[in-house]
């Protein structure tokens, strides 16, 4: 077993891609176990083969049709009409942004590149340091994946049964709480370095909220089909695809073949990559389990027991550490079957459980060496990653501070259900 984990941490170490890292750490263990190879196709297609994961892709296209279509760019116009004016105005363009576009989504990748790539060049030219424009657009990415749709909470409602409709709304307070947050940390950061030259302007908004109504419609279908109980996660995903497509099309008129087949294709690409991660990941987990791992890392836990506020940091470490090293869509395979009980067994409500996983994991999107927020927002900004790694220590703080409000004080996620 000893000899799995290592595997596994060197590969990851030597910058092997995750899922290839855990399918070979798998193969190898079933081979020296001399376990028949053929369980590993068969657990891999039972670990995806399941309906609701069809909103994974789903949402994916959403959001990327959004971007092609212009609907993005519009949301991101209205941010700035309403406080664009203001100086740290545009940092908190980019946050609130972003969590207008999570509102469809559901990736933190893809809100990252969708809003980052039309506001930090926009962050430089009214004089921001391209770290400091990198690390506001990452964080403000990492809501992507707390504000509905969530694609891990999904994956963590696919893992423990728990209603992923519930999640989402859960995921709500928490997501507008690390919006303000978040937005009050860049406008003190960016406060010395924005050149101001306008002022607020009514008639720029009132454009910009004409031109972006259609845009605002889409989270407000997939969000308000949810809270209302008409829509699954996976039905409003398809509802949220068909408006976008329909908007980009007819209304703004953005939408074409060659750009279609781009966010299609894009869709694609990416949701691979994360039901690959989920099958392989899913043998690995089942692995661990027949060999009683995880009820090993349960046992370790059980220590803390006598002392509930302990086991919850303690927890929440054990996932900070973790999310900063495995991806997260492995992460939650891995890890949401071993924390997951340790924590409902001390009472702690398991939507409440899930919405602070995945803001750990949002918190992992911002830290190196696998953090996609980072990697993503570096990239758009033509910055290395340590250099935004430095600048968004600040974030992380907050965040971090969210987190634990949000790990002990259970209205914040429950008072909307």
């Amino acid at each position: 077993m000893i000899y799995l984990l290592v595997v596994l941490f060197v590969l990851i170490a030597l910058s092997f891609p995750i899922s290839l890292s855990i399918g070979v750490a798998t193969t190898l263990a079933f081979l020296k176990s001399h376990m028949p190879l053929y369980m590993i196709p068969q657990r891999m297609f039972d670990g995806v083969n399941a309906y609701m994961l069809l909103a994974v892709p789903l949402f994916m296209f959403a959001g990327n049709l959004m971007d092609q279509g212009g609907l993005s760019k519009r949301i991101v116009n209205l941010a700035e009409s309403m406080v664009g004016h203001l100086r740290g105005g545009l940092a908190i363009s980019a946050v609130l942004s972003s969590m207008l576009f999570a509102g469809v989504s559901g990736s933190a990748a893809a809100d990252t590149a969708a809003i980052g790539s039309i506001l930090i060049p926009s962050m430089k030219k009214k004089g921001y340091d391209e770290n400091l424009a990198a690390s506001v657009v990452a964080s403000g990415g990492s809501i992507g994946v707390i504000i509905p749709p969530s694609i891990p909470m999904i994956i963590y409602g696919f893992i423990t049964g728990v209603s992923i409709g519930k999640l989402f709304v859960a995921g709500i307070l928490p997501g507008i709480l690390i919006g303000l947050t978040l937005s009050f940390v860049a406008v003190v950061i960016s406060k010395k370095t924005e050149k101001i030259n306008e002022s607020f302007s009514v008639d720029v908004f009132t454009k910009a909220l004409k031109e972006s109504v259609w845009a605002l419609g889409t989270p407000i279908i997939v969000v308000g089909g949810i809270l209302g109980g008409i829509f699954t996660a996976t039905e409003s995903a398809a509802c949220a695809v068909i408006y976008s497509f329909f908007v980009g099309l007819f209304i703004y008129k953005q939408i074409n073949f060659k750009n279609f087949y781009k966010a299609a294709l894009g869709s694609v690409i990416t949701s691979s990559v994360i039901l690959i991660i989920i099958s392989v990941a899913t043998v690995f987990s089942w692995y661990l389990s027949m060999n009683n791992v995880q009820q090993m890392l349960s046992n370790a836990f059980s220590v803390f027991y006598s002392n509930k506020i302990i086991l919850i940091l303690a927890v929440n470490l054990f996932l900070l550490v973790m999310g900063t090293f495995v991806e997260t869509t492995a992460s939650l395979v891995l890890f949401v079957p071993v924390v997951a009980p340790i924590l409902t067994h001390i009472g702690m409500n398991p939507i409440t459980t899930g919405v602070m996983i995945v803001t750990n994991l949002a918190i992992g999107m911002l830290t190196p060496p696998l953090g996609i927020c980072l990697i993503v927002s570096s990239a758009i900004a033509k910055s290395r990653i340590l250099s935004v790694s430095k600048a968004v220590l600040p974030f992380l703080f907050v965040m971090i501070i969210d987190l634990l409000l949000i790990a002990f004080f259970e209205p914040l996620t429950t008072f909307l259900l």
